[in-house]
């Protein structure tokens, strides 16, 4: 019996073990499931933007617009899978003209007036080719209103002129029909269609002109009927549809052979989800054509076409109105500043206004503890991308330095924008960091950075523009918001939080310390600024830290205007921006910066190494890897640059606190950051100044200027300047200083090169990057108003 008792025992211990083991596996696999629901799954709270508010009838003012940026020209609705329209051409004898590319040889292009609302005006040139897009919108009905565009072409030089053909389409995708209504059996004269959010509607393409109006223009016409497989493959499309068989054949002169597009047509073996219909004008500049979209419930209040003379009127109205506008909101030829000067002004501001997009679909997503990706929740993003030609997508970092112009111009438009990318929010309190929604934008994004990882955050700065939209916001309106921005700040806090209570850390530093000089931080958004040498969960960030201090600072000010407790957001801004706190966890006395604090090594170099042969293989190519010369050790990092002057960009050091005055040296001291065009991103004794991270990685935030940094910075010295204490005088000298260096070189860059950059040269002032880059770069407006 003994015995028996003892096998009994194992087993109901052996049993239990089990049971005990089997629970466990089951609460892992819950817990993975449960991280995996969640990080698809979108934030509970009501949304930000309220349903249906952004439909035409609840916001017919920004239903239609330019919401594709990466495109030439071209115009949607804010609706998921809206009818898109848009423009193509082609010099013969060139290259087929559609998408904003970096380097396609377009020397300029950009919008000179832009109101964000109903009109805009835009110059491109390509090749000795002069475009100048024009369009109107026209409320009435219930869909959105009509709209109306003008495209003028000419030569900048007298001579020959080349034939040139002018591609205008319309375009479905999952839903809408289209119709085409055919003049002669070849000229497409219009479309009729119908759609969701548009109901039925009349596309009308007319007959070109001269230049001054008198016409008709004689021109040759095609046109093309064809099933889309996506919106990403128009130019795909239409390029593979061209043939050279038409002939232009003008009364009295030679007869030219050129490349039309065939009636109908396709992409084999890609099966279509909506339809294409285009009409191609092919003709010698110069000439005028123009193209009316009239709403079919907009009948009744409609008072003739918006064309010919109607336009020009109108055209002709609504750029006073433009200009009056820009005067009355940034007072710039009150304050003397040039015609040209102003021009520009006017320019960056309707560049980014031109670079608004709506777009719609999924993220695809990974968690730190998941190794398959998935496809994030259906969202739709309206918002200012930085680039048309880079980055025609949601940035969000860039954004809240966006919003901070918009919300001068536009505050409802801004606040808009704010709450479409709250209400990205998922269940944890996340945002990614970048917004590839839907094929046209995923199409223009490298693989590698398609998937956004739920560990990485970025820099809050929509609540810099929320804390300036926050005294005249309605309080609807930030109810709805304080709900998601307290999950975010949560979820920054909790994610974020550094080794010591008050401090923080970047999480997703690159991975692979060997292949990098410096592992790249792109959470920050700084992305190669230098950071400790060897990544770990001892670092503390300066810049995160002075980021947190701000959100908590403006959760307390929302929190106090909504009623709602705001002890903890008021204690933790207290806390965050404690200088003597600051002193103790941020202040190198050795190296006499602010600094970030790890395992930190200062002997790293990048070395060529040839990997060992493989038998019976070619030998390998060499490989630049990095070597360490000295073993890392828990230390402040000696990086002086834009993470250094965080506790004044943000202004968290009191205006007589005992460490402004080595960081004002440093901004002045032109062996460190100083520059005639701007203050130059890291110091010029550093060892890392414009050293290459690897092989194929170039400096990018290593020395360039950045508008961004420069504009915080002239915000900040703005405010030391207009506070009392022992260093106003110094402030407001460097305030002056600077604020010209930066303006006269974005100005003087923009006169010879036609764009905003996306940084500046700190050797000669040169645009480098991006371009045209009127994202942050654009805040330069601001700075010219002195509107900080």
């Amino acid at each position: 019996r003994g015995s028996g008792r003892g096998r009994t025992a194992l087993a109901l211990t052996a049993a239990a073990a089990a049971l005990a083991l089997g629970l466990a596996v089951a609460a892992a696999e819950w817990k993975r499931w449960s991280e995996a629901s969640r990080l698809i799954t979108p934030h509970p709270a009501p949304p930000a933007v309220p349903p249906d508010s952004t439909g035409p009838l609840a916001s017919p003012t920004y239903f239609w617009g330019t919401y594709r940026p990466h495109v030439y020209f071209g115009m949607k609705t804010r609706s998921p899978r809206a009818v898109v329209t848009g423009l193509m051409w082609l010099q013969h004898g060139g290259n087929l003209r559609h998408t904003s590319e970096q380097n396609d040889g377009v020397s300029r292009y950009g919008w000179l007036m832009h109101d964000g609302e109903n009109f805009g005006v835009q110059e491109i040139r390509d090749e000795g080719l002069v475009l100048r897009t024009e369009f109107v919108k026209q409320p009435g009905g219930d869909h959105g209103g009509d709209w109306s565009w003008r495209v003028t072409a000419k030569m900048e030089d007298k001579g020959p002129a080349p034939l040139l053909s002018l591609f205008f389409y319309v375009a479905t995708d999952r839903q809408g029909t289209l119709r085409p209504v055919l003049e002669n059996g070849t000229r497409l004269a219009a479309v009729a269609g119908t759609a969701e959010e548009l109901g039925d509607f009349t596309l009308t393409f007319l007959p070109p002109t001269g230049e001054g109006g008198e016409g008709p223009k004689y021109a040759s016409y095609n046109f093309l009927a064809a099933g889309v497989p996506g919106l990403h493959r128009l130019t795909d499309l239409v390029r593979q549809s061209l043939r050279e068989s038409s002939m232009f054949s003008p009364p009295g002169r030679p007869r030219r052979r050129f490349f039309g597009v065939s009636s109908t047509g396709g992409l084999p073996g890609e099966p279509p989800r909506g339809q294409l219909l285009l009409h191609q004008v092919t003709l010698e500049p110069p000439a005028v054509l123009e193209v009316t979209l009239e709403s079919g419930s907009a009948a009744g209040a409609r008072h003739g076409r918006l064309a010919g003379p109607a336009l020009s009127a109108a055209l002709a109205q609504h750029a006073a109105t433009f200009e009056q506008r820009f005067e009355d909101t940034f007072g710039l030829r009150a304050r003397g500043v040039s015609l040209p000067q102003r021009r520009f002004a006017q320019a960056a501001l309707s560049e980014m206004l031109g670079g608004i997009g709506f777009f719609h679909g999924r993220s695809l997503l990974r968690s730190e503890r998941q190794e398959e990706p998935v496809p994030g929740a259906e969202s739709m993003l309206f918002t200012v991308v930085p680039s048309r030609s880079c980055f025609p997508r949601g940035f969000l970092w860039d954004e809240g330095f966006h919003l901070l112009l918009l919300s001068r111009w536009d505050p409802v438009l801004a606040r808009d924008i704010l709450a479409h990318w709250l209400d990205l929010l998922n269940a944890d309190g996340w945002i990614p960091r970048e917004q590839i929604l839907g094929d046209e934008a995923r199409a223009r994004v490298p693989p590698e950075f398609v998937l956004q990882h739920s560990e990485t955050a970025n820099p809050p700065t929509l609540l810099l523009a929320l804390e300036r939209l926050l005294p005249d916001a309605p309080l609807p309106y930030l109810r709805r918001l304080f709900p998601r921005l307290r999950a975010w700040f949560e979820w920054l806090n909790r994610t974020q939080a550094g080794p010591e209570p008050f401090t923080y850390r970047w999480r997703g530093r690159d991975t692979d310390p060997e292949r990098f000089l410096n592992p790249k931080t792109l959470a920050s958004g700084l992305d190669d600024y230098p950071r400790a040498s060897h990544p770990s969960a001892q670092e503390r960030h300066l810049d995160l830290r002075c980021w947190m201090a701000l959100g908590a600072r403006v959760l307390a000010a929302l929190a106090e205007r909504l009623g709602e407790p705001l002890t903890p957001y008021r204690d933790m801004a207290a806390a965050l921006s404690d200088n003597d706190l600051l002193d103790r966890l941020h202040w190198a006395p050795e190296l006499g910066i602010f600094a970030d604090f790890g395992n930190h090594s200062t002997a790293v170099a990048l070395r060529w190494h040839r990997p060992p042969p493989v038998p019976g293989r070619p030998p390998p190519a060499p490989q630049l890897r990095r070597e360490v010369r000295e073993a890392p050790r828990p230390q402040f990092v000696g990086a002086l640059g834009y993470v250094s002057l965080f506790p004044l960009l943000l202004q968290l050091l009191q205006a007589d606190s005992p460490r402004l005055p080595a960081l004002l040296g440093s901004m002045r001291n032109e062996r460190q950051l100083w520059t005639p065009f701007g203050l130059r991103s890291l110091a010029r004794d550093s060892p890392w100044y414009l050293r290459r991270n690897t092989e194929h990685d170039p400096p990018y935030w290593r020395g360039s200027i950045w508008v961004n940094i420069n504009f915080l910075a002239l915000r900040a010295l703005h405010g030391y300047a207009r506070a009392a204490g022992p260093h106003r005088e110094h402030a407001a000298e460097l305030y002056r200083e600077l604020r010209h260096n930066l303006v006269a070189n974005v100005f003087r860059q923009y006169e010879a090169t036609g764009f905003l950059w996306e940084h500046y040269r700190d050797s000669d002032g040169a645009g480098q990057g991006c371009h045209p880059f009127a994202g942050w770069s654009a805040l330069v407006v601001l700075a010219m108003a002195e509107d900080y």
